[in-house]
């Protein structure tokens, strides 16, 4: 389950050829609110479009739902789609997640097309065939693997975003760097995402997308390795799930959020230098600040870490670090052991 990745310099080219190559009846192009003002105007035009039926929903996670998925499927049953049907899912993660569940399920599946257009789909969601929902009030509850025929990725798109976009993104960037290398670490860490310089960033992404390609190839079905790519998630989708129901946060803050929680455990079981944990609070503090979670809403996250998919019946499952580069997958805590975690991410350094 390899994806066709393309880093595109020319976006009307690269997606006028990958159209052409793809045999389809109808075309059906899917964009949040968002995307369809701000991003649909640069490809709109393009010939390979003319015919495409457009299909605008909500955006934001909170409309990564069961009602909005009905919502596709019906455009799509009215608009004529067959199984030879080519879906392209124009927005972040939320829209290639959910579009990327759409085609995967209707008439048991038709083909479609990533362009991510936020820094967090580039690197983290449009890349290795995770597809799904929110459901019953857990991130990513429903879905199923099926990668697309090809994900588009034109960083020219990122001056689109505000600053929390970028650095809803860049928490995954790191994370890709501490389960690669020290010298892609250390690049993410000395990099100014206060002013951005749009080029330097795009060659990041390119590096970062390698990073999680690599991991997917080996693993595609995640038995393995590619649980690497889930450090600071187990305590970030807590985090994310918890922020839903009060005031909700982007996933990449959330993920930056587990990172010292997962790295402080990380310490604690299995040796990572504390040096390089206290580079990478900082870091997190200085541009995240810090969810505001007291001790009464442990048992509450707690709750959430139990409903994580990487769990074995009776355990929670966690993705530490020995040292940058050294994944340990399928580590475990005890609930007193996440309790001093929360305590350290409220009062640690």
């Amino acid at each position: 389950m390899t994806n066709n990745v393309i880093i595109s310099t020319n976006i009307a080219q690269t997606l006028t050829d990958t159209i052409e190559h793809i045999a389809h009846d109808k075309l059906f192009l899917l964009a949040d609110q968002t995307t369809y003002e701000q991003c649909f105007p640069v490809v709109k035009h393009l010939s390979c479009l003319r015919h495409a039926q457009p299909i605008v929903i909500g955006a934001t996670d909170a409309c990564k739902t069961l009602d909005t998925l009905a919502q596709v499927w019906k455009a799509m049953s009215d608009g004529g789609a067959t199984r030879h049907t080519l879906l392209v899912n124009l927005g972040g993660g939320m829209v290639t997640d959910l579009g990327g569940f759409a085609a995967s399920t209707f008439k048991r599946g038709v083909k479609y097309v990533n362009i991510p257009t936020t820094l967090l789909s580039m690197v983290d969601a449009s890349v290795g065939g995770k597809t799904g929902i929110n459901f019953n009030g857990l991130k990513n509850e429903i879905g199923v693997f099926n990668a697309p025929e090809t994900v588009i990725i034109d960083t020219e798109f990122l001056r689109t975003l505000d600053h929390d976009n970028i650095l809803s993104g860049y928490a995954e960037m790191l994370k890709h760097g501490l389960i690669s290398n020290e010298s892609i670490f250390t690049q993410l860490l000395r990099f100014d995402v206060d002013h951005v310089d749009y080029k330097t960033l795009g060659e990041m992404v390119g590096t970062s997308v390698a990073v999680k390609e690599r991991i997917v190839e080996e693993d595609p079905l995640e038995h393995g390795i590619r649980k690497a790519l889930n450090l600071g998630h187990t305590a970030g989708h807590a985090f994310e799930s918890w922020a839903l129901t009060r005031k909700p946060v982007l996933h990449g803050y959330a993920v930056a959020w587990g990172l010292i929680c997962e790295l402080y455990l990380s310490c604690v079981q299995t040796g990572f230098p504390m040096e390089k944990m206290r580079q990478v609070v900082h870091f997190v503090k200085e541009n995240y600040g810090l969810l505001p979670i007291t001790c009464n809403d442990y048992d509450e996250l707690y709750g959430y870490m139990t409903h994580d998919k990487k769990n074995t019946a009776d355990t929670i499952n966690f993705t530490l670090l020995g040292s940058i580069g050294n994944i340990l997958i399928n580590q475990t805590a005890r609930k007193e052991e996440i309790f001093q975690m929360l305590d350290f991410y409220r009062e640690g350094v």
